[in-house]
């Protein structure tokens, strides 16, 4: 049995889908487990709780597994823009009101400190690229009065895997800083170690809606141990944890760990459907060794496909970076790539772009004969007529 036919319902087989960076195709198992959180419910009603707590448990722990986190915590949310303004609204920035960042973070950063930036805030931007020289760069400007460094472990316009990521996790220990790192391009398609790579004191964030299949509602918070955090956002979640007792002088108390960050009632059909996939790429073996070895060959087999093309590099051309610095999806440069990836779609062939590039995710369950038809497709609409 192919690995394709276990994605029958979304026809990935008959459908060139290159947007595997930012949606890809969930396995069939995730429509039976949908069904079962409705079943649940009906035959539950306001007890269903319990069950939904059991998923959300093993989604947490598919993300500690891709995370390989050993010492931390997990708070789920429905998207990081929530968990992110949590974590946000437990700094102390009237004591530290400066927030440390690069320009090429995805629009839940990007958007949220530029306006933090309008409202007062302190907000210093680092160039995103050279990525060799970013962490050096970000560590440089951290002072006292930084509250927070954002930064990404891989470029989400690019793929290109950020190094270094301890140089920068040091000078936040050093400031007594926070360290927010957005691993969302990096999950589940680049292997993650948070020890190895020196993240142990960082919050880590992400979600399930590119490369974990898991789809929408399924964001995490990676919460390092004994911290003491309290969000001004926060919601009544935290008190179970609490046992729903108030502290002594009057506070608002908090749970344990993630709990800290937890929020309200929420829609668990998306952990009904998180933990069937995390359990069923487990079934099939896919490790995160395995599909950053189909991902490069993926990715390699779509760059040199493009490459013999011979196509003008005025038009478009890849953007360079280094092979074994490069993530889940292959970047083209072009001036026009909203044009382009609008032709592409029209003929069949889907992509995304972000501002001049043009953006080819692969996926598990697509072929080689596809990923060749689609380049080929690209290279019909970019060659001059004749």
């Amino acid at each position: 049995m192919l690995l394709s036919d276990h994605y029958s319902r979304f026809h990935v087989s008959e459908r060139l889908l290159l947007t595997g960076h930012s949606h890809q195709a969930w396995p069939d198992v995730s429509f039976d487990a949908q069904q079962r959180a409705w079943l649940d419910a009906a035959e539950l009603v306001d007890e269903k709780w319990g069950r939904a707590a059991e998923q959300a448990d093993q989604v947490r722990e598919g993300f500690r597994r891709l995370l390989a986190d050993r010492s931390g915590d997990i708070a789920l949310g429905q998207n990081t823009h929530e968990l992110v303004t949590r974590l946000l609204s437990a700094l102390p920035l009237a004591e530290r009101p400066r927030l440390v960042t690069t320009d090429g973070e995805f629009h839940t950063i990007r958007r949220q400190i530029d306006r933090l930036g309008e409202a007062g805030l302190a907000i210093v931007k680092v160039t995103a690229r050279p990525a060799d020289s970013l962490t050096e760069r970000l560590a440089a400007v951290v002072d006292d009065r930084t509250a927070c460094v954002l930064v990404s472990s891989v470029l989400f316009e690019t793929a290109e895997i950020v190094p270094a990521l301890d140089v920068i996790a040091r000078a936040c220990d050093r400031a007594g800083a926070v360290l927010l790192v957005d691993a969302y391009h990096h999950l589940n398609v680049v292997p993650f170690d948070i020890t190895a790579l020196g993240l142990d004191g960082a919050f880590v964030t992400g979600g399930g809606y590119k490369y974990c299949q898991l789809g929408e509602g399924n964001a995490f918070l990676r919460v390092p141990a004994g911290c003491q955090l309290r969000p001004v956002l926060t919601g009544w979640f935290s008190e179970f944890d609490a046992l729903e007792q108030q502290a002594g002088d009057g506070r608002v108390e908090y749970g344990r760990g993630a709990a800290r960050f937890a929020g309200a009632t929420y829609d668990p059909a998306s952990h009904y459907r998180g933990a069937a996939v995390f359990a069923f790429h487990v079934a099939q073996g896919l490790t995160v060794p395995r599909l950053r070895a189909i991902s490069r060959a993926q990715v390699g087999l779509l760059k040199s496909r493009f490459e013999s093309l011979d196509l003008d590099p005025e038009i478009v051309h890849v953007e360079p970076v280094a092979d074994d610095r490069r993530g889940g999806f292959l970047a083209l440069r072009c001036a026009r790539a909203g044009e382009l990836a609008a032709a592409l779609r029209a003929r069949g062939v889907l992509t995304d772009f972000r501002g001049s590039l043009l953006r080819l995710g692969p996926a598990p369950y697509l072929s080689d004969a596809q990923l060749r038809q689609a380049i080929d497709v690209l290279g019909e609409l970019v060659k001059p007529k004749v």
